[in-house]
């Protein structure tokens, strides 16, 4: 896939930083002084830490150049480092590594997370919010429309944006001998927006990238015109005029 464009994702920056104010007023630290934002992104988390920890060192890691950039624009106070969590090892005075919808992207995260809890001090908490929404009409159109002609013959044979997330009782028992506390929850968002073309531009910054990318211009836009169709009748009109986007949402809160 092409960069993740920072532009694109801070279209709708209230909705999709909602999710990571409710996680960081979770943690469970009256106080910090080492804090890491695991895919930190544009930097919209970032700042929440640095509101939430005023006298912490607050450091984003990020694989994305584009994303970097605007983190850097946004908290030029702040160190961001461009980063493969896969590789990635936390410091050992790391006292929060903390991750907003991103460990979703990452090959094998379970064993990442669990790894990264393990490297943690007594007292340090690994913070994770992931989306939970492959089932939602929004991400079934995608991959029912990719198997469609012309344009399953122009993608990969199984795109996805990301591997089903497992279940929380997997989660639990891999997590919880390493913990002395350990929260899970699911959040269901209802996101209310503009109308189906808002959907589509909200998936278009995440999970609709693999089914778009590859595609040439023409293709792309009959790809998009489809699926905005298929938004529409599955995300009707409230009295308002507004769609209702439901977004469940994973919460996973680890004390070392």
């Amino acid at each position: 896939m092409a960069d993740w464009s920072a532009k694109q994702y801070l279209k709708f920056e209230d909705q999709r930083t909602r999710p990571a104010r409710d996680l960081a007023a979770q943690v469970p630290l009256a106080s910090a002084r080492k804090v890491f934002d695991l895919g930190c992104g544009p930097g919209n988390s970032t700042q929440l830490l640095t509101e939430r920890f005023p006298d912490a060192d607050v450091i984003g890691l990020d694989s994305s150049p584009d994303m970097l950039r605007q983190a850097r624009e946004r908290l030029p106070a702040c160190e961001f480092v461009q980063a493969d969590l896969t590789a990635w090892s936390a410091p050992a005075d790391a006292e929060l590594l903390y991750s907003n919808a991103t460990f979703q992207w990452v090959p094998d995260h379970l064993a990442v997370m669990l790894r990264l809890l393990e490297s943690l001090k007594p007292g340090g908490v690994l913070a994770v919010q992931m989306p939970d929404n492959l089932d939602e009409p929004s991400h079934v159109w995608m991959r029912e429309l990719a198997h469609e002609e012309p344009w399953s013959k122009l993608l990969p044979k199984n795109p996805r944006d990301r591997a089903v997330l497992p279940s929380v009782q997997e989660y639990y028992n891999a997590l919880k001998p390493h913990c002395s506390q350990l929260e899970i929850w699911h959040t269901f968002y209802q996101h209310a927006l503009d109308g189906p073309e808002a959907i589509v531009e909200w998936v278009k910054g995440t999970g609709l990238r693999p089914f778009i990318d590859p595609l040439p211009p023409e293709h792309r836009e009959s790809f998009l015109r489809a699926y905005t169709a298929r938004i529409a009748a599955a995300y009707p009109a409230q009295c308002d005029g507004k769609v209702l986007l439901r977004f469940p949402r994973l919460f996973i809160v680890a004390c070392r």
